[in-house]
């Protein structure tokens, strides 16, 4: 039982402790959770997928072009055809794909411009 403008001296610690925890929340809210990424996966000119395409990511056309400044090492595409790359900036890439003889040159070789914080995803054609 309450009475008026008297509370528990546990219930003043309890909205303190409260009120401490929502704000962290708060601040927290503001900083990004998700990493912006981007899962490529890679198919042939019939639309099956290709494990083993080497692939490579570039930050600008004059850097794809002249194969310099690659954003990582080589990376493999897996069993399901698919690579990705993590903590990403958000903008236009240019992918470089190939296995064999087959090539993504012609069939295209930029993304769009990446959502920030989220997993974005491309199919790169090789033929």
């Amino acid at each position: 039982m309450f009475i008026q403008g008297y509370y528990p001296k546990n219930m003043k610690k309890k909205l303190l402790i409260y009120l401490s925890v929502v704000m962290v929340f708060i601040a927290m809210s503001s900083f990004q959770l998700l990493k912006t990424s981007l899962k490529i996966t890679v198919i042939d000119e019939l639309g099956n997928i290709v494990e083993g395409a080497s692939v490579q990511l570039y930050p600008s056309e004059e850097d794809y072009r002249n194969e310099v400044n690659a954003v990582s090492e080589v990376s493999y595409t897996d069993k399901k055809g698919q690579v990705k790359f993590k903590e990403l900036d958000a903008k236009v890439y240019y992918v470089n794909a190939s296995k064999g003889d087959k090539n993504n040159i012609g069939a295209g070789v930029q993304t769009d411009k990446l959502e920030e914080g989220k997993l974005n995803k491309v199919n790169i054609v090789i033929e």
